[in-house]
């Protein structure tokens, strides 16, 4: 079984920084490309950064400057450092990947359970 566990999420200030971390496990064969995403109450779940096996990352548009997606591939982890927070960054963030099963060598897209940041003004 695959699993996906985001943490790090909590409460900050406005200009505050976090970091999430999304860890991988279960019997893993590689993890393809992982993207964070949130999802703020009454709103669309949408994107804001993703980060390919080679590293290549993109950014929503209003996140771009301000947070910073990698990974560790010997740990199976994905982070998002999130840095001069806004109240408007407030929302759940779930971490996506594409993984490889060992078992089967099939491919399928896993999401974690979230994690919530909150923002206060």
């Amino acid at each position: 079984q695959v699993q996906l566990v985001e943490s790090g999420g909590g409460l900050v200030q406005a200009g505050g920084s976090l970091r999430l971390s999304c860890v991988a496990s279960g019997r893993i064969l590689s993890i393809n490309a992982v993207g964070w995403y949130r999802q703020a109450p009454g709103k669309q779940r949408e994107l804001v950064a993703t980060i390919t096996t080679g590293g290549t990352t993109n950014y929503a548009d209003s996140v771009k400057g301000r947070f910073t997606i990698s990974r560790d591939n010997a740990k199976n982890t994905v982070y998002l450092q999130m840095t001069s927070l806004k109240a408007e960054d407030t929302a759940v963030y779930y971490c996506n990947a594409r993984i490889t099963r060992l078992y089967d060598l099939r491919s399928d897209d896993y999401w974690g359970q979230g994690t919530q940041v909150t923002v206060s003004p």
